[in-house]
């Protein structure tokens, strides 16, 4: 794997581009240039990703192609990609999407490998890391938050990541096993307290977080379920916005109403929280992982904390493609991927260096 097409130069797709810019050949792909304080380490092109031919034509000089767009742009980017027999990553969180290339992933040539950001994506890696010293594993709890580190207002949130990906997930019902059995659950239901570092957060369930991880631990788990975590107050909000409201029936006009009232902060915070419970050798016992990160430089400039954990998840899935430690084909899932490789690469090991046991937020 040589060279590499990034698709959309927002905050999450330039760091793509800049991580892997130090070992491959990177161009970034935007409807037009992106405006930052500093010059980019890789070529930009301006370009309509919806206009099928000239992405036909574009993709011909790629190995592969990683989309930072909204999710409702994948599907057709997927495809091209699979007719091409370019590697094919992506960031998404909608089930609908992932499945539809699940199904292009059974003629494909090359890796097709959806869901590679932090939720899903590095949670599903974290849980089944988890579940290995096991010999039988009861229950899987998936706990992750992208947040302010100085929340204001009821709602105490800003939209550091796509208001339509936020809206599509607490929109969606969420895949989840519940007493031994695969189903689907409502978001924005099911809310739990939880204390970090004596501070109290609630977790309530939203759709997509656990990729495909109920199918692979159909009929092993009594219970497995994804939850985000966000300051007290904020699910029983968004459920009046979205359902009492009505406004689930105009997602556009909601996220521009969240858009314009919770703007981007420089100082986020992303919270990991996975618990599985099993037993060893008759003895039932718990796996515990939890770790905060903080905005961190790279390359001389500050990137937020949602944008580098989800970016550097993404990134480090291609090296693992590239060195050998992931198929050249076919489908990826993230709980397939296994721990210490990813934490092996350039990538990964920013998550290491940024262990956030010493940058805990106050």
């Amino acid at each position: 794997m040589k060279k590499i097409l990034i698709l959309g130069l927002g905050k999450v797709g330039t760091l793509v581009a800049v991580l892997l810019s130090k070992k491959y050949d990177v161009t970034g792909l935007d409807r037009q240039q992106p405006h930052y304080e500093f010059d980019l380490p890789f070529e930009v092109l301006e370009g309509d990703v919806t206009d099928q031919n000239f992405m036909s034509s574009l993709l011909d000089n790629y190995d592969a192609v990683i989309s930072a767009l909204p999710y409702f742009l994948n599907k057709d980017i997927a495809k091209l990609a699979h007719d091409k027999g370019v590697h094919y990553f992506d960031l998404t969180e909608d089930v609908e999407t992932t499945n539809y290339i699940r199904t292009l992933s059974e003629t494909a040539t090359a890796v097709m490998a959806p869901q590679c950001g932090l939720a899903p994506g590095f949670i599903g890696i974290i849980g089944s890391h988890l579940t290995k010293t096991f010999s039988k594993v009861r229950d899987i709890e998936l706990r992750v938050g992208a947040l302010p580190k100085y929340p204001n207002g009821l709602l105490a949130y800003s939209f550091t990541w796509s208001p339509a990906g936020v809206i599509n997930e607490y929109i969606n019902d969420a895949e989840a096993i519940h007493n031994g059995k695969r189903k689907m659950v409502p978001s924005l239901d099911g809310i739990e307290y939880i204390n970090i570092g004596g501070r109290e957060f609630e977790a309530f369930t939203t759709s997509g977080g656990l990729g495909t991880m109920c199918e692979t631990f159909e009929g092993k788990v009594d219970t497995l379920n994804y939850k985000s975590i966000r300051y007290p107050g904020h699910g029983k909000l968004m459920k009046f916005l979205i359902q009492e409201l009505i406004l689930k029936e105009d997602k556009k006009l909601l996220s521009k109403i969240l858009e314009n009232a919770k703007p981007p902060v420089k100082e986020d915070v992303v919270y990991i929280y996975a618990v599985v419970e099993g037993w060893q050798g008759g003895t039932l016992l718990r796996n515990e992982f939890f770790n905060s990160y903080s905005p961190i430089t790279i390359e001389g400039r500050d990137w937020r904390a949602i944008s580098w954990t989800t970016a550097a998840s993404v990134a480090a899935v291609v090296e693992m493609v590239d060195n050998g430690s992931l198929p050249s084909t076919g489908f990826i899932k993230q709980e397939d991927i296994l721990y210490d490789k990813f934490m092996e690469t350039d990538n990964g090991k920013l998550y290491l260096k940024a262990d956030s046991k010493k940058n805990l937020a106050e």
